[in-house]
């Protein structure tokens, strides 16, 4: 064959052909018009062999910028973190590489279990009484958590802090069109929510309060007041987070959230360009029959053998439409599966530590960047592993990352991308994959390309 990568020989087009009945391809296409057909050979360049194929994808993907070949301070809700190579090793094996949605437990048990312990470690991480799976990623979680709540309190309007994740935000305004859903934004002060501008907000319409803790911008947020404010007025805290973090501040169940999202990314899921990730949902036990996905319970067989099945599927395709409450179906399990080996890997005290690295590395960058010339933080607020540095009036942040990239550097996110009023402005992020070499070379780096 000389085209091993297409598994169709000319012999077996001529064979399918003749079973369907027709002589040529171009017969199947007799019902449009051809008026309106393309004529000619589009405008592509022509079929290569396997080797001239893989050199040239080769020579495509080089292009890219990876976190193998550069030193990346970029993170804004993807994040260079160490990945074991043991996640990959079992990841890989076929019976969960290929896995689809558990609907037969008598031939899914692995599946199965692997979902119910995700479940179980995002429940432990968040302080939650019970969680989902098969979110696609953090900021559709938030989305279908606005949404739960919405449901739940039987009100439109939805109270989202700016300092959530832009990008979340923008899915959670697509979802709300389709909801006729209200979204108010609250401002920010020194790199948290407004709590002023958030108690102005709250009404008795609102449903649901959204904050992010670390926010969009690194930093802490009080967890605790927010809920006290907006369980004065009977509606629900949606609290988004890193679960990394959750390895040293207090989980947000203990600090009364009702609902807790986030994306599973920070936990052994490489960045690979943007995704694709796996979001994570949890909520109190009054809220579950609301929730979307899909949820594994524990059971036994008539043996009293343990055995594993899908307990509640809240989808259209499960229940009767009317009654659905999301639509998400997509099966993250292989993603999920990689979060729990991270997880049962790094146990209770490798948690700890690695989120400590996070924190001290971070610290420490955060120093070494504010003692350079024409950089200053931009916020004292409390930080996680992220945080926003100011830079010179005027900075051309294009050609500063160019430069930066061209010194083997991948920088941060520029926040006047999102946040106009920070033009100028930078967000570091720093994972515990970052030396102290490359810390103090970036920052002179940085100094120097101003």
């Amino acid at each position: 064959m000389k085209h091993r990568y297409l598994p169709i020989t000319e012999d077996n087009s001529k064979e399918m052909l003749a079973v369907i009945g027709v002589d040529s391809i171009e017969d199947l296409f007799a019902d449009i018009p051809a008026s309106i057909r393309f004529k000619g050979e589009l405008p592509v360049s022509s079929r290569l062999d396997e080797y001239a194929l893989t050199r040239h994808m080769g020579a495509l993907a080089g292009k890219n910028a990876n976190t193998d070949r550069y030193i990346s301070f970029l993170g804004a809700g993807i994040y260079d973190h160490h990945v074991p190579s043991v996640i990959n090793h079992i990841v890989s094996r076929s019976e969960f590489y290929t896995a689809y949605t558990p609907y037969q437990p008598e031939i899914s048990q692995g599946e199965l279990q692997a979902i119910f312990e995700f479940q179980s470690y995002i429940c432990e991480l968040t302080g939650m009484a019970v969680a989902n799976a098969s979110m696609y990623d953090g900021a559709t979680a938030l989305a279908e958590a606005a949404s739960l709540a919405a449901s739940a309190a039987r009100r439109k309007q939805i109270v989202v802090s700016r300092a959530v994740h832009p990008e979340a935000r923008g899915v959670l305004q697509t979802y709300a069109h389709g909801l006729n859903l209200e979204i108010v934004e609250v401002g920010t002060v020194n790199g948290i929510t407004d709590s002023d501008a958030l108690a102005e907000a709250v009404t008795p319409d609102t449903a649901a309060v959204i904050m992010q803790s670390p926010n969009f911008f690194g930093a802490i947020e009080d967890v605790q007041a927010a809920g006290e404010l907006i369980h004065a007025r009977n509606g629900l805290l949606i609290v988004s987070t890193n679960p990394l973090a959750l390895g040293l501040i207090e989980a947000p169940g203990k600090q009364g959230a009702d609902i807790v999202v986030g994306d599973a990314q920070p936990l052994g899921i490489a960045g690979s360009y943007g995704g694709p990730t796996c979001g994570f949902f949890a909520v109190s036990e009054a809220h579950m029959r609301r929730m979307p996905g899909r949820i594994v319970g524990q059971t036994t067989d008539r043996n009293g053998k343990r055995g594993f099945v899908l307990t509640l599927q809240a989808r259209e395709q499960h229940i009767r439409r009317e009654k659905a409450t999301s639509n998400i179906c997509s099966n993250q399990a292989l993603l999920a599966l990689c979060a729990s080996v991270y997880l049962s890997l790094m146990g209770r005290q490798g948690l700890k530590e690695a989120a400590q690295l996070n924190l001290q590395k971070s610290h420490y960058a955060k120093q070494t960047l504010a003692a350079r010339s024409g950089v200053s933080i931009a916020f004292t607020s409390p930080t996680f592993n992220e945080f926003a540095i100011k830079l010179p009036e005027g900075t051309d942040m294009a050609a500063l990352q160019s430069r930066l990239l061209a010194e083997g550097f991948i920088g941060g996110y520029d926040l006047g991308r999102a946040y106009p009023e920070l033009e100028g402005h930078m967000l570091i992020a720093v994972t515990e994959r970052r030396s102290k070499e490359e810390i103090d070379r970036f920052s002179v780096i940085l100094e120097g390309s101003l």
